[in-house]
């Protein structure tokens, strides 16, 4: 089956990067002149993906207002004459079928996928989260999908991380097919170093057969007392095959403040508006 419809949790509160979220959703913090929320949009669609339904939370109506028209600013811009900027926003606003469910309130990520379930309707869908950027000619989303359209099982996307930083991802276990495939064996939530079983994290990509749904609906709350997705695998794995494909690309956690000034200095670097000064000044700063 093709993959035509992908879920965007935003709900999260962004504590990472307080104040500024604190009116402000971390998915609307720029990278130059785009947000990141933009950025996952874009991934999505480049992936054959035509329908999206964001999971949103309070104080996050400014990603709606992002996507949907806007007669004042596109008039001001036509009375301009910019023609290219009147172009650009309105291209934002006709890029993809979007719609918005609530999670009334933040009871963690598997949480937040169960409220799509009517809109899914039993279909496999893809899962991008709002603060992962992933740059690379063929979509990491893409990707994960063809090996879905190759085996029929859910794929989730995996890269090594540093043994130090466990303790952020869901690590798994898996049994290796090549070298960029696994099949899941176990797959854990935030562990310490210690009781990691390996240095190979999940991140924000997966494709899901229908199933999860039923299986989000069986987890208990967790680490947090949140209902994670990382639980909700693992009952998915005792039912069916679950791949984990490590993905080819460069990735920015954008929710993560070192990552999101590497994210910015790198996007400038390739801008053709910004891209010399932005050399110059890294020559002028003489590190």
């Amino acid at each position: 089956m093709e993959i035509k419809k992908a879920v965007i949790p935003v709900a999260g509160m962004g504590t990472r990067f307080l104040p500024a979220t604190k009116s402000m959703p971390k998915e609307m913090l720029p990278i130059i002149d785009k947000p990141v929320i933009h950025y996952v949009v874009e991934e999505a669609i480049a992936s054959g993906i035509d329908d999206i339904i964001f999971i949103t939370g309070r104080s996050k109506r400014s990603i709606e207002d992002y996507f949907d028209d806007s007669p004042e600013l596109e008039s001001h811009l036509h009375q301009k004459n910019n023609d290219k900027m009147l172009k650009m926003i309105q291209d934002i606003s006709s890029m993809v079928d979007i719609h918005y469910i609530r999670q009334k309130e933040p009871r963690g990520l598997g949480d937040a996928i169960l409220t799509a379930k009517k809109h899914i309707n039993d279909e496999p869908f893809a899962v991008l989260l709002g603060d992962d950027i992933i740059v690379n000619k063929k979509p990491c989303t893409k990707q994960l999908i063809d090996n879905f359209q190759k085996y029929g099982r859910s794929t989730i996307a995996v890269e090594e991380v540093p043994l130090e930083k466990t303790g952020s991802y869901g690590i798994i276990k898996g049994k290796a097919m090549d070298d960029s495939l696994y099949i899941l064996e176990d797959i854990v939530e935030k562990p310490k170093p210690e009781d990691a079983p390996s240095n190979i994290g999940a991140i924000g990509r997966y494709v899901f057969t229908p199933e999860i749904m039923e299986c989000i609906q069986k987890t208990a709350a967790g680490v947090g007392n949140e209902i994670q997705l990382t639980d909700s695998i693992r009952l998915l794995k005792e039912e069916q095959k679950i791949y984990a494909y490590k993905f080819t690309g460069k990735r920015y956690d954008t929710g993560d403040k070192v990552e999101y000034v590497k994210a910015i200095i790198d996007f400038a670097l390739k801008n053709e508006e910004t891209m010399e000064q932005i050399k110059e000044h890294i020559t002028d700063l003489n590190l």
